[in-house]
């Protein structure tokens, strides 16, 4: 296939022909403030197969639909419980994905079959200025997963996703460039379908921040959310209540995930050709190759997925990297290293 357009001048003009071509069932990868998303029209089942057929992604993989503003929460989901409307007023536009049980607007090629939907507004201006044209046009929301092949790890610039999928693309297709991406991983994805929220994914939206809005003691529901947790144990966050695991398919949500093509190996001592990511005070061993050096678990969470593929650029086989201890959006870090770390 030819290359598709890549747009850099993102003018009014720019994002009304963007969503025109949403609408005629064209593919759009666009960016948010946690990592580029690959967009079509979630109302279109050829224009969201698409997504899957570019993406190399499973079809029982449910979609996040986004949205221009949480206005339009009743018209993808039902039930939605007051907690859930606490959350979307206190971060909306932000890094959440909310799950709730899915309207009849949200069928089943969205849900992956599931009776629920994810639904976010994201907080990024390009994204938000194309999700206002795509409403301008008649559009309902964007489905959108990370522009990425499956599996692999999620681009946080334009041009990591031309590298990804370009060649997968059609020549109408669009890359909208802008910018690196701010918080630089995905969305915390939360199931609102029960009395209490439960973390499907960590993110930058975390426990603390959950219970303060909505005044309820968040549930641990995944064995990887629990691990990462403990990873960084302390008094606001020991008291979650346990669950089982839960049984919504989400994004990102299998044990190996977000993984390059290099092995990740977690808190070893790099060896002489191995690449190596740690936080700045830490020393990088005779030898090894330094790929990032973050001064604090944002910028950790913000560079990390271009250091891991700047590993593969480099063609360098292994990647050590030293974790983050702690809680916070360290929580989530630590998530997505423990799935690359299982590899692709």
């Amino acid at each position: 296939m030819s290359a598709p357009q890549f747009l850099s001048n993102c003018t009014a003009e720019a994002m009304t022909a963007a969503a025109s071509h949403l609408v005629a069932g064209g593919l759009v990868a666009f960016p948010t403030e946690t990592v580029y998303g690959l967009g079509a029209d979630a109302c279109n089942a050829m224009g969201v197969a698409r997504i899957y057929e570019v993406k190399g992604r499973p079809a029982d993989h449910p979609l996040i639909v986004h949205v221009a503003s949480m206005d339009c929460l009743g018209e993808w989901a039902r039930e939605v419980p007051g907690y859930a409307i606490s959350l979307a007023r206190d971060y909306w536009p932000g890094p959440m994905t909310l799950v709730l049980k899915r309207s009849s607007l949200a069928k089943d090629f969205i849900t992956g079959g599931q009776d629920t939907v994810g639904v976010r507004v994201p907080n990024h201006p390009v994204a938000l200025a194309l999700l206002e044209a795509f409403e301008n046009v008649g559009g309902k929301g964007i489905a959108a997963p990370s522009a990425n092949r499956f599996g692999q790890v999620s681009p946080t610039t334009a041009a990591a996703v031309a590298e990804e999928i370009g060649e997968f693309l059609d020549s109408a297709d669009q890359i909208i460039d802008g910018g690196a991406c701010a918080v630089g991983v995905e969305s915390t994805i939360i199931d609102c379908t029960s009395d209490v929220p439960r973390i499907l994914r960590p993110g930058a939206i975390t426990v603390a921040m959950i219970e303060a809005s909505t005044g309820q003691i968040v549930v641990k529901a995944s064995k990887s959310f629990i691990n990462a947790q403990e990873g960084g144990e302390s008094t606001s966050t020991s008291n979650l209540i346990s669950s089982a695991d839960t049984e919504i398919r989400v994004s990102g949500s299998l044990e190996n995930h977000y993984a390059p093509a290099a092995k990740v190996l977690l808190c070893e001592i790099p060896r002489p050709g191995q690449g190596f990511i740690a936080h700045a005070n830490m020393e990088t061993p005779a030898g090894a190759i330094r790929l990032a050096s973050p001064h604090n678990d944002e910028e950790f969470a913000q560079i990390l997925y271009s250091a891991l593929r700047e590993a593969d650029a480099q063609g360098l086989k292994e990647v050590v990297v030293m974790q983050p201890i702690g809680i916070g959006i360290a929580v989530a870090i630590r998530d997505r290293l423990a799935r690359a770390a299982n590899g692709r």
